[in-house]
């Protein structure tokens, strides 16, 4: 994609969305304001940016150097870059040892224990990271978290569009050292903006992610609420998982009634059917550009992950020197368990990252075939991965993304 011509201020932001490209991170509005680009919900149950006004020049190209869904990034290849994982410091598997922590949140709570370690160390004043909204039961919000409490509160996964990045300003304009939790196309718009605000290089202090298999329109929870036997107007409470390791999607009722049913029913049957085609052409789907990185430790059985209810277990990844650091430090404090593991662990319990990062080559190709253009991915060794994929199934991988992208809406 290129940067429109003069005059057409605001057409870049719109093709990137009307191609099916937009992650929904929303850091266009925070880029441009919200008087000027706001993220809505689409027809389609995505966040989708909504031009109000033509845009800045300025602030145009700035999104031309930000959004993922014209650009993903590394600026070299360093030494200790895995072919599929990407950067890697260490690699381990553990939990929190907070038991409360450990079960509230999806993984093993991983993420919510060195949240809750950088704020308890005073290492930042805030995390910034999505939780539930607190008037829509089935919506994410950006939460501002500053104690145990709050991190609890936004524990466990949130399988429906967010737009963290929207707030962005907000945050910033708080003057206060920060930890940011985001998805990892959030992550990697969030590295470029860094760029050009460099308040993020004076109060970013640690950027965590975790492995994201696609971000679910809103329409697929309402069908998941359907086949539970509710609806989404008779909802006050809602989670996707956690309360237990994977958890059970569980939804309460005003009249108290509760209906759940297992992570491999709602995300395997339901949710996972209802991805936005931008996440299906993802190149990075395991945090690439963040400090830390947390996902679901599945044990194996015979060659998948056993979805079994038991104690939480959190894989754990140390992407950079500082998120190594800090790694180590939440295990010695005492806030985590955990023990190395070898990198070739985490095949088996991610297999579909595996498959995800081999055949994303050849579905961008044939993306771009479908639909005249497609985002740039640069210095993700995304050729390499693809060389390692068996060529008959990626071949038809391809083209299944191409009758995909000509027939799925935009």
């Amino acid at each position: 994609m290129s940067t429109p011509p003069p005059g057409k201020a605001g057409a870049l932001v719109e093709q990137v969305s009307s191609n099916g490209f937009c992650t929904g991170c929303g850091a266009c509005e925070s880029i441009a304001g919200s008087d000027t680009i706001t993220m809505r919900m689409s027809r389609g149950g995505w966040l989708r940016p909504v031009v109000l006004k033509p845009p800045s020049g300025q602030a145009e190209a700035v999104i031309a150097d930000v959004c993922p869904g014209l650009k993903v990034e590394h600026e070299q290849i360093t030494p200790g870059h895995h072919a599929v994982w990407g950067p890697l410091r260490q690699v381990r598997a553990g939990h929190a040892t907070d038991a409360e922590l450990r079960r509230q949140g999806s993984s093993g709570g991983g993420i919510s224990a060195i949240a809750n370690y950088l704020l308890e160390s005073d290492r930042v004043s805030f995390v910034a990271q999505i939780a539930v909204s607190g008037t829509d039961p089935l919506a994410n919000e950006l939460q501002i978290s500053r104690s145990r409490d709050d991190v609890l509160h936004a524990a466990g996964s949130r399988y429906a569009p967010s737009a963290p990045l929207s707030r962005l300003q907000d945050v910033l304009a708080l003057e206060q050292p920060f930890a940011f939790v985001g998805k990892p196309c959030d992550v990697a718009a969030l590295r470029r903006y860094a760029a050009h605000d460099k308040r993020l290089n004076t109060h970013l202090v640690c950027a965590i992610s975790f492995m994201c298999a696609g971000i679910p329109s809103i329409k697929g929870t309402h069908e998941l609420l359907r086949k539970l036997g509710t609806s989404p107007e008779q909802v006050r409470a809602f989670r996707y998982r956690g309360d237990g390791w994977p958890g059970m999607a569980r939804a309460i009722t005003n009249d108290g009634q509760t209906f759940e049913t297992d992570y491999n029913s709602s995300w395997g049957t339901v949710l996972n059917r209802h991805l936005q085609f931008r996440c299906k052409i993802c190149p990075d789907g395991t945090g690439e550009f963040a400090d830390i990185v947390c996902a679901d430790a599945w044990y194996g059985k015979d060659g998948y992950p056993d979805f079994t209810e038991r104690e939480g277990r959190s894989l754990i990844l140390s992407r950079t020197d500082l998120g190594e650091e800090i790694v180590s430090q939440a295990i010695t404090r005492g806030a985590i368990e955990a023990e190395y593991i070898p990198v070739e662990e985490i095949a088996r319990m991610q297999p579909y990252q595996v498959n995800r990062k081999q055949v994303v080559w050849g579905r961008r190709l044939a993306a771009r075939m479908a639909r005249g253009s497609a985002p740039h991915y640069v210095n993700l060794g995304l050729v390499r991965a693809a060389l390692s994929a068996r060529p008959v199934s990626a071949l038809r991988d391809a083209l299944g993304t191409y009758r995909r992208a000509k027939g799925e809406p935009q």
